[in-house]
């Protein structure tokens, strides 16, 4: 069972181009499955295996789940994973029934983004100045950068120093399943990592073959982890710390680009999104600025 969940992660790094964190999502939810499944076959005495995991199996691990009081959409995200890899042993010829299949997912609602202010981003983005820490201008770079671009977390940390084009106002980014794009910065960005490159990474790179954009104090390129920790020490000395989370600054900058005026096509290609349904949900958050907005300053909203 095990070697058929590794089968599924190679498949799903090498054929799908999935990175490393999403291909450990599913194996933290299918070896949680496969845990379910041995206990199962104990009970009634059967071998384990993937043949003996039926559509009954299936049920009874939803509803253990469900028991175990996991969110619904830690539930979703679990299905999703099952039935993803069940379809995969049924294309391999490994099994010849698919034990999810006409099983249908809990519907979830799709949460509202969290997105903070003009202002509130202005003052998280002028909190490294005021640091006086050594790596305050990495910091400054950082979240510029973030804001100015709207990338996920895990692309910022991988980006390297040729993947910024500071002259001409371009950062080439690579999204979810390695799609390349290029995002454009603003010249405040551009400046901040300039000063960066010339200031700050060469006393904190260790080897000359060092290629990452972002180091930490050890020269290694900079985590997820550590970026986030960077970034909520900052939102606490802004006041806020209840607020921000890693996406936050990506939330805010679609979040404003499509209140400022910027259309919906193109907001998805500067985000990497794969479907536009996925960049529409930011409208409603524009459409509730805008009624905000019409409600106190029209004399009759009032």
């Amino acid at each position: 069972m095990r070697d058929d969940i590794q089968s599924f992660l190679n498949y799903l790094m090498v054929e799908k181009g999935f990175s490393e964190n999403t291909t450990e999502a599913y194996e933290n939810d299918l070896r949680q499955m496969m845990t379910f499944a041995d206990k199962e076959a104990a009970k009634s005495g059967n071998i384990p295996g993937w043949e003996n995991f039926t559509r009954q199996t299936m049920l009874a691990y939803m509803l253990d789940l469900k028991e175990r009081n996991y969110a619904i959409t830690t539930v979703v995200r679990k299905m999703a994973a099952a039935k993803s890899f069940f379809n995969f042993m049924v294309a391999e010829g490994k099994l010849k029934e698919n034990p999810t299949e006409n099983i249908s997912t809990p519907k979830v609602g799709k949460p509202l983004p969290d997105a903070i202010s003009i202002s509130q981003v202005r003052a998280l983005l002028n909190q490294p100045v005021k640091s006086g820490s050594s790596e305050a201008k990495r910091d400054k770079a950082m979240l510029e950068l973030l804001y100015a671009s709207g990338m996920r977390v895990t692309e910022l940390v991988n980006l390297n120093v040729l993947d910024v084009d500071l002259k001409e106002g371009f950062v080439r980014c690579f999204g979810k399943g390695r799609k390349e794009r290029m995002i454009p910065i603003y010249p405040q960005a551009a400046q901040s990592i300039q000063e960066y490159l010339t200031e700050i990474r060469p006393n904190l790179v260790r080897a000359e073959t060092e290629k990452a954009l972002f180091l930490n104090r050890r020269g290694d390129r900079l985590t997820r982890q550590g970026l986030w920790q960077i970034l909520k020490g900052y939102a606490r000395e802004a006041g806020l710390d209840d607020v921000v989370t890693p996406h936050t600054l990506r939330h805010s900058f679609a979040t404003h680009m499509l209140s400022g005026g910027a259309d919906l096509r193109s907001v998805q290609e500067l985000l990497g999104h794969a479907n536009i349904s996925t960049t529409q949900i930011y409208t409603h958050l524009t459409s509730e600025h805008i009624k905000r907005s019409y409600e106190k300053a029209h004399p009759r909203a009032k």
